[in-house]
C-alpha cells in the first residue's frame, strides 16, 4: 500500500559550486567500485541514468531489502547535507553511524527521477559514516544515480583505511554481557564492535564488553577498525552464548508474555495487581497521564477501584517477589505525553523515576498513539537508564503503522536503544491491512497479518528477543484484530520453528522470539483467562 507513512524527502538546497561531492563513484561510472551491496542486489545499468552512463539498478528478494553503501570519512561535530536522485518503488536514502541521530528519507513511488535529500550532524568523535540506498521487500528492482554528501572532508591525505581487525576472540560471558579482545590494526585510531550485524559499541583500545544481552542467547560478534580515513572491512565473526543465569534477583524469561492492567474501570473485570493472572512475565500499569508540564507525567490511582495506595504498592512487590516484573505505562489511545525538545525530554525520564521509586516500578512501557519525536524520546529513555542501571525494562507498543519502516519514529526509537530495549509489543490490531515485508498487503485477524507485519521488526534491525506480537485479550477489548488464542500460538510457531503458518513463511527462524502481549489481563479476566491460559504455556513452551 502506499500513502502510509509520510514523504520525508524534497527538493536538495542549494550547495556552492566550490563544496566538493565527499561520495566515491558517486553516478556509477566505475561500476559499482567504493559501494557494496547485500545479498549481491546491486548492478550497474546504462538505462535509465540521471548523469552520466552508468545508474544503479538494486533489486530486493526475499528478506533482503537491496541495501548498497559505501562508508565515507568526515570530521567531528560537522554538518553534512545527503542527496541522490532515485526512480522506483519505495526508494530509501540514509547515513548510520552518525554519531547522533542516523537520517534517512524515502519515496513511496517514484515513476521518474526524483531527488531525495537529508542532512546531519556528526558526533564529538565521529570520523566516518556509511551512507546508504535502498528498496523495501518484495517490491521491484529500485535505480540510484548522482549520490552527493557534501560538507568537511574527513582524513588526512594518503592515510589509507586500516585492514580488517585479525584475532577477534571472546572471554569472560555472564547472562547479561560477552567479553571480546583483537589484535590491533597499524593506522587504526579507534574499533567500531558489531552484535548481529548491528553496530553497538566503539573502543579506543583493542578490547570491549558488550552488555544488555539476554541470558542463554547466542550471539554472533564482529569488529571493524577506523581512522580518520574510513572503517575497515569487518573481522571475521565469533559466536558466544551468554550464561542462564547470574544477575542478583530474578530475571525475565527467554520468552515472556506481557499485560496491561486497567487503572480504570470500562465493563472488563476490575482488578488489584494481586489479581493479575500468573501468567503474565510483565505487567504493564495503564497508565501514566501527562501534566502541565510538558514532558513530564504523574499517575494516581482511579478512587473508583477502592483501592489504597498502601496496597498497591504491596502487591507489585510481591508479584516482583514472583519473579513478575511491574512497570508504568506511558500514553495509551487517549495520552497527549509530549516529548520533542531537551527540556523535555529531561522532565520525562525524571518524572518517571520519581514514578518508579515511589510505587517500585521495574521501568516503562511507551505506549503513545499519536506519534513520538525519536530523537528526544531516545534522549528521555537514556537519561532514564542512567538514572535506573541495568535492570530497568522498556518496552514499546507501537501501532502497526508505526513500525512499517525503519525510518518511522517509533521504529527509529526502537533502534536508537536496542541496547538498553526489553520488547517492543506491536499492536496488531485497530490497524486495517498492511504490508508485510514481502511486500504483500495482508488484513488484520489472520496468522500471516502477524508473521509478515513482524518479520518487518525481525529483518529491519530489532533482535528477535526484542519483538513480540500484542493481541487482543477477547473480541471485546478491541474494535477490530481480534484472533483466538490458537493463531496467536500457530503466529509464534511459524516465526520460532517454521510450523503453523499460513500462506506467508518467512526465509528463517526466529527461535529467539520474545512472545505475546494482551490488551489486557481485566479482559481476559472477563473471558473466563482463556487468552492467559492458551497463550502463557505455549510462550513459556518455546524454545
Amino acid at each position: 500500500m502506499t500513502g502510509l507513512l509520510p514523504l520525508f524527502g524534497g527538493a536538495a538546497p542549494a550547495q556552492a559550486a566550490a563544496e566538493p561531492n565527499l561520495a566515491k563513484n558517486p553516478g556509477f561510472e566505475n561500476g559499482l567500485s567504493g559501494w557494496s551491496c547485500s545479498g549481491g542486489s546491486g548492478v550497474v545499468v546504462g538505462a535509465p541514468v540521471h548523469g552520466g552512463s552508468g545508474a544503479l539498478k538494486a533489486s530486493p528478494a526475499g528478506a533482503d531489502n537491496a541495501r548498497c553503501g559505501q562508508s565515507v570519512a568526515v570530521r567531528p561535530g560537522s554538518s553534512y547535507t545527503l542527496s541522490a536522485w532515485v526512480q522506483g518503488p519505495y526508494v530509501h536514502l540514509g547515513a548510520s553511524g552518525t554519531g547522533t541521530t542516523d537520517v534517512s528519507t524515502w519515496t513511496p513511488s517514484a515513476g521518474t527521477w526524483q531527488q531525495l535529500s537529508t542532512s546531519f550532524t556528526t558526533g564529538p568523535s565521529t570520523t566516518s559514516v556509511t551512507v546508504y540506498t535502498h528498496g523495501w521487500y518484495g517490491q521491484a528492482p529500485y535505480f540510484a544515480d548522482d549520490i552527493t554528501l557534501t560538507g568537511p572532508g574527513g582524513g588526512e591525505p594518503g592515510e589509507p583505511v586500516p585492514g580488517a581487525p585479525g584475532g577477534l576472540r571472546a572471554g569472560a560471558v555472564t547472562a547479561s554481557s560477552v567479553a571480546l579482545s583483537w589484535d590491533a590494526v597499524a593506522g587504526a585510531t579507534g574499533y567500531n564492535v558489531y552484535r548481529d550485524g548491528t553496530k553497538v559499541a566503539s573502543a579506543e583500545g583493542t578490547s570491549a564488553t558488550v552488555g544488555g544481552l539476554a541470558a542463554s542467547t547466542s550471539y554472533r560478534f564482529e569488529v571493524t577498525a577506523t581512522n580518520a580515513t574510513g572503517e575497515s572491512p569487518r573481522s571475521a565473526a565469533v559466536t558466544a552464548t551468554t550464561t542462564a543465569g547470574g544477575d542478583p534477583g530474578p530475571s525475565l524469561p527467554k520468552h515472556a508474555v506481557t499485560g496491561y492492567w486497567q487503572n480504570f474501570s470500562n465493563g472488563a473485570t476490575v482488578q488489584k495487581i494481586s489479581d493479575v493472572q500468573s501468567q503474565y512475565d510483565i505487567i504493564a500499569v495503564a497508565f501514566a497521564d501527562a501534566t502541565a508540564t510538558p514532558g513530564a507525567v504523574d499517575f494516581r490511582l482511579d478512587p473508583a477501584l477502592n483501592y489504597s495506595e498502601a496496597q498497591f504498592k504491596a502487591d507489585i512487590a510481591a508479584k516482583q517477589a514472583a519473579g513478575k516484573r511491574v512497570i508504568i505505562s506511558i500514553g495509551g489511545e487517549r495520552g497527549t505525553v509530549t516529548v520533542n525538545d531537551a527540556a523535555s525530554a529531561a522532565r520525562f525520564a525524571d518524572s518517571v523515576h520519581a514514578l518508579m521509586q515511589k510505587y517500585g516500578f521495574d521501568g516503562v512501557d511507551i505506549d503513545l498513539e499519536n506519534g513520538l519525536n525519536p530523537t528526544y524520546m531516545t534522549q528521555a529513555l537514556r537519561a532514564l537508564s542512567a538514572k535506573a542501571g541495568s535492570k530497568l525494562v522498556i518496552t514499546m507498543a507501537p501501532q502497526t503503522i508505526d513500525m512499517q519502516s525503519a525510518s518511522a519514529g517509533y521504529f527509529r526509537t526502537a533502534l536508537n536503544i536496542k541496547d538498553i530495549l526489553t520488547v517492543v509489543n506491536m499492536q496488531y490490531y485497530n490497524s486495517g491491512s498492511m504490508n508485510g515485508c514481502d511486500g504483500k498487503v495482508y488484513a488484520q485477524g489472520s496468522v500471516d497479518f502477524l508473521t509478515a507485519l513482524a518479520c518487518i521488526q525481525l529483518e529491519g534491525g530489532l533482535d528477535p528477543s526484542q519483538v513480540g506480537l500484542g493481541l487482543p485479550a477477547s473480541p471485546r477489548a478491541a474494535g477490530g484484530g481480534y484472533v483466538s488464542p490458537s493463531v496467536v500460538n500457530n503466529a509464534l510457531d511459524c516465526l520460532a520453528k517454521g510450523t503453523g503458518c499460513g500462506a506467508f513463511k518467512p526465509s528463517k527462524t526466529y527461535p529467539g522470539i520474545r512472545g505475546a502481549m494482551t490488551w489486557s489481563t481485566n479482559w481476559d479476566a472477563a473471558a473466563g483467562n482463556a487468552w492467559s491460559g492458551a497463550v502463557g504455556p505455549h510462550v513459556h513452551g518455546l524454545p
